[in-house]
């Protein structure tokens, strides 16, 4: 019944947004932060908490254990888009969806063809020198020998990912919210919604088609048209791929 409501409403509408957290990259294996094999978990190995180890503090007075944890733990480069990445692209493609919002740092919404994403916390595709600004992909700066990546000019090379202490970029920060507001349906998927600034965004939302899609219930289910309690892939298959 909720995936025929849920058909219905994508059926009906040319300004679908989508918002998206880590239960949308899991379904890649990637892994979240707060399950017991997710981020959280790496105390014990690396000494830190991830909030300290992914801090713009422990980035510049050292470099080196950033970088052991970042490649070791954030770094995906086997993972594919699902059937979620490839239901979202397709409803952007056919002219339905027209942006997506995402928490991830891992280049899945693009590697399946979106086109108009906005990461909220960056990329772990993007990197530059802290020194000169030079360009490097991912490729490039994984390429580069010695635990601290550094630029020819002998800067430290960033990645460019959203740290603790760090604020969101402002043009995407702008960018999510005049598409969220604009929206006449708000699909949120695979986040519990506890993460600010990026669970606020909800709040931006003007339309009355509000829908949830996540494994397990959310503060913000009360405000919601739909809910539903599911793997975010196969809820995406049975209402897009499976149709379009």
């Amino acid at each position: 019944m909720a995936y025929e409501e849920l058909k219905k409403i994508i059926e009906e509408s040319n300004n679908i947004v989508f918002l998206g957290g880590a239960g949308v990259s899991t379904e890649s294996g990637i892994p979240d932060f707060r399950s017991e094999t997710g981020l959280y978990s790496a105390k014990q190995k690396y000494g830190y908490p991830p909030e300290t180890l992914l801090s713009h503090t422990l980035f510049m007075r050292k470099p080196e254990l950033f970088f052991k944890y970042y490649k070791e733990n954030l770094i995906c480069t086997d993972a594919k888009p699902n059937n979620a990445h490839l239901a979202l692209a397709k409803l952007e493609e056919i002219g339905k969806l027209k942006a997506v919002v995402t928490q991830n740092i891992d280049n899945l919404h693009q590697m399946a063809g979106s086109k108009k994403v906005y990461e909220l916390h960056g990329s772990v595709y993007r990197n530059h020198c802290m020194s000169c600004g030079k360009y490097y992909s991912l490729k490039d700066m994984l390429a580069i020998d010695g635990n601290i990546p550094k630029c020819s000019c002998g800067g430290i090379i960033k990645p460019d990912v959203v740290l603790y202490e760090e604020g969101l970029d402002d043009y995407v920060w702008s960018g999510a919210i005049n598409a969220i507001s604009r929206a006449d349906v708000l699909i949120v998927g695979g986040t519990s919604l506890v993460v600010y600034p990026a669970a606020g965004l909800i709040n931006y939302y003007r339309g009355k088609k509000l829908v949830l899609i996540n494994k397990s219930k959310t503060a913000y289910d009360s405000m919601a048209s739909l809910v539903i309690n599911d793997s975010i892939g196969k809820v995406f298959k049975e209402t897009v791929l499976d149709v379009y």
